[in-house]
């Protein structure tokens, strides 16, 4: 078991990737405005990964059968 299991198959429905890209995205965007650079990169960078893997690489078997890798 992954500690972040982005190949779930919770995620399959676009509405949900495009939620969860936007939700951390937004809140990285809120943290650097306030002033907190360190937890900025952090949800920026889960932003990038999960534009990464709900995008770019993404594979609806993969979800399906619900395998990783």
């Amino acid at each position: 078991m992954k500690l972040f299991d982005l190949r779930h198959p919770f995620f399959l429905p676009l509405w949900r990737r495009a939620a969860t890209v936007g939700v951390s995205g937004s809140w990285a965007v809120f943290e650097f405005i306030t002033g907190n650079a360190g937890w900025a990169m952090l949800f920026g960078g889960a932003a990038l990964w999960c534009t990464y893997e709900f995008f770019i690489v993404f594979d609806p078997e993969n979800y399906e059968s619900g395998k990783g890798d």
